[in-house]
């Protein structure tokens, strides 16, 4: 940092929640600040904001929670010090965000301020704005607890019924424990922004963390620190009104979308060389999502307890394949240096 200080991260499970046990064991005696968001909007996990302020608060650390996604639909439990909101996600006016700072907190402005607004921040605040943002808060909160009901019925069907018309699809995020509109799902053997250009071009605007949306080409940061596939990644978003007929159209949609991204992505047949009883494939020089498609297509060369090097050097297949590898019940036993790339090797075990 730019003042000589250091960041820990604290880890996810494989839903992308976090432990309280976790930012315990992170804290340090010199920590000035802990940060959590009290949701996700890439996955939807929500988190347990109340038991990591009470770890955060024993140890005499501030905890700032990012409530951007989650403070239109109700509070945010547990004694946290410090909250942050964008009024644009809740239907508010773009452009005006929230600080809430607890009564007993140290808090000092970091921007330049002046003797006006209480010497908090320069210039004049845009009251009107201000209050917009705090009457549309108030309005949908009014009718939150019923639409909320509402929407989990409607994502829990998506959680349900895609994974039943779609092969090889991984359903990421708290089952439980999530917002209620948001739905992610990771389809393997799919170019991700080849299938959001199909759902676009059927009528649905979808979001994806998969790295072949990137210009990047490195998958959602979410998704890598989850230990989740990546390829062919679909967030869906259901704002509150959509009807119970949209999502059924998009059911019905999806699992023809998904099939023809498959039938056009179609890899040629793998480069496979036997080097010291291990299967290698060349994937070097193909992006996600062709080396695990490639190592799907050789896997059953190979004898149960046999292995298959993938050589690769997309930065994507450090996530996929181990994601592969445990949807498909093989064993990923790790990475090693190539003379091009990386291998990752894995070894059969059904």
């Amino acid at each position: 940092m730019a003042a000589g200080g250091s960041v820990t991260e604290v880890p996810v499970d494989r839903t992308g929640a976090v432990s309280a046990r976790a930012y315990g064991e992170a804290l340090r005696p010199d920590t000035a600040l802990a940060c959590l968001q009290s949701a996700n909007h890439e996955v939807g996990t929500v988190q347990p904001v109340a038991e990591v302020a009470e770890v955060c608060r024993a140890a005499g650390v501030p905890l700032l929670v990012d409530a951007a996604q989650s403070l239109g639909w109700g509070p945010v439990e547990g004694a946290w010090s410090l909250l942050t909101a964008s009024a644009h996600k809740w239907g508010g006016p773009a452009g005006v965000g929230l600080l809430a700072v607890r009564k007993g907190v140290r808090f000092a402005a970091q921007g330049p301020v002046d003797e006006r607004e209480s010497g908090r921040s320069p210039g004049f605040e845009n009251i009107p704005a201000i209050v917009a943002a705090a009457a549309s808060l108030r309005a949908v909160r009014t009718e939150a607890t019923e639409e909320a009901l509402r929407l989990r019925e409607l994502t829990e069907r998506i959680r349900t019924l895609v994974p039943r018309s779609v092969p090889d699809v991984d359903v990421v995020g708290d089952p439980v424990r999530r917002l209620p509109g948001i739905v992610t799902f990771s389809c393997l053997y799919v170019d991700g922004e080849t299938l959001l250009h199909e759902l676009d071009r059927a009528g649905f605007s979808v979001s994806s963390g998969s790295s072949c949306t990137s210009s990047t080409l490195t998958p959602s940061h979410v998704l890598k620190a989850m230990g989740v596939l990546s390829e062919g990644n679909v967030r869906v978003s259901l704002p509150p009104g959509t009807t119970a007929e949209d999502v059924e159209r998009f059911l019905a949609v999806l699992p023809g979308a998904v099939a023809g991204v498959r039938e056009k992505l179609g890899a040629a047949a793998p480069v496979a060389v036997v080097e010291k009883d291990s299967l290698v494939v060349d994937a070097l020089g193909k992006r996600c999502p062709i080396p695990v498609i490639e190592l799907a297509k050789v896997i059953g060369d190979v004898p149960v307890g046999g292995t298959v090097r993938v050589l690769s050097d997309d930065e994507a297949a450090r996530l996929d394949i181990p994601a592969w590898c445990e949807m498909r019940d093989q064993e990923y036993m790790g990475e090693e240096k190539a003379d091009q790339g990386t291998a990752y090797l894995i070894r059969r075990l059904t």
